[in-house]
């Protein structure tokens, strides 16, 4: 008999799980134990029917793809040196660019994946995270900006003409857009709260140049609850992102906007984080668009545990996307603004 096809693609590597900023920082929040966490939970239910794949580290010429040659070799040389730090919240041990290259090769992996057809659903849960890494500077405990290599390999070597990237880490996704600014061959849209690191992501900024309009700024006030987060979703991004037509869907996928995350205010729940899913599941089924997420903050493990299972679950689970009226001040504000660019 033949086994049913898998649900989407896993992928994670163990060289992840050596990166400890503890080394340096004994209290650092960015701990071995979230990948543990999920591991430990994704395994209890039998992984969801995913299919687990290795994630290929990363070559220089991917690498490049986003970064500068300089910041690849300043990373490098400071791990084979022991390691140290790059900021007041970024540190770096011997083996943290050998988990960085994973981290950033398994989302480009997942991307080759599914523009070749082997899947319309991916996950990349590494670490260490990536998207505050700018072009030339890592930071925010980012060394390489994985979802953003993943979007410009599948520009560049696979084909796509358009990827849509959605960031609902609860902090501001300022290294993705970054390196997006001033193109339109990538949409980027990001909820998060407002007035926490890294200080950017104004309602007012569109991006510059021929990339006006192709971001999209969705802060939040701390204490903010699901029905805020989806209305933005549901009334302002995702109809941006369906007029858009991507080629490609990919999710800055933090957990950190769960009520139980030590490092912001918001009120989110594991089941929000679903609900958020399986908005972007169809919107992506509508497009005819792959869907991968690619793992970014949440530093409670046992919550952040539980958002994955329940938004990996979500995807395949068939149910329909819960709506949200239009909030009424914010998403308003948002949807004229944005409105300029984009029929909403």
């Amino acid at each position: 008999m033949t086994a049913p096809p898998a649900r989407g693609l896993h992928f994670s590597h163990p060289a992840c799980l050596e990166h400890d900023p503890r080394l340096h920082v004994p209290a650092h929040p960015d701990v071995p134990e979230r990948l543990l966490a999920i591991e430990r939970a994704l395994a209890a239910g039998g992984w969801l029917g995913w299919e687990r794949r290795p994630a290929p580290p990363a070559s220089a010429a991917q690498l490049e793809l986003i970064h500068s040659p300089q910041l690849v070799r300043r990373i490098r040389d400071l791990c084979m040196a022991g390691g140290g730090a790059i900021d007041a919240d970024t540190f770096v041990g011997e083996a943290s660019y050998r988990a960085a290259l994973h981290a950033a090769g398994g989302a480009c992996e997942m991307a080759r994946a599914l523009m070749a057809g082997e899947s319309v659903l991916g996950f990349s849960a590494a670490r260490p995270s990536g998207h505050h890494a700018e072009p030339d500077r890592a930071m925010g405990f980012c060394l390489f900006n994985n979802v953003a290599l993943a979007a410009q390999h599948a520009i560049a070597e696979l084909g796509a003409a358009r990827v849509f990237v959605l960031d609902w880490d609860v902090h501001h996704g300022n290294g993705t857009a970054a390196a997006f600014r001033r193109r339109s061959d990538v949409l980027f849209a990001s909820i998060h709260q407002a007035g926490i690191y890294p200080g950017s992501g104004s309602l007012a900024d569109v991006g510059s140049g021929p990339g006006e309009g192709f971001t999209i700024n969705l802060p939040v006030p701390a204490g903010s609850e699901e029905e805020l987060w989806l209305s933005l979703l549901e009334h302002v991004a995702l109809p941006a992102a369906e007029s858009f037509a991507p080629e490609l869907v990919l999710v800055s996928a933090g957990f950190d906007a769960h009520i139980a995350d030590p490092l912001a205010g918001c009120r989110l729940r594991a089941s929000s984080f679903a609900q958020m899913a399986r908005h972007v599941r169809d919107l992506a089924a509508r497009l005819g668009a792959p869907l991968g997420l690619v793992l970014e903050g949440g530093y409670e493990p046992r919550a952040l545990a539980e958002s994955v299972v329940q938004t990996l679950a979500a995807l395949g689970d068939g149910q329909p996307a819960g709506s949200a009226a239009p909030e009424s001040l914010l998403t308003a504000r948002a949807a004229a603004h944005i409105g300029h660019y984009w029929p909403l």
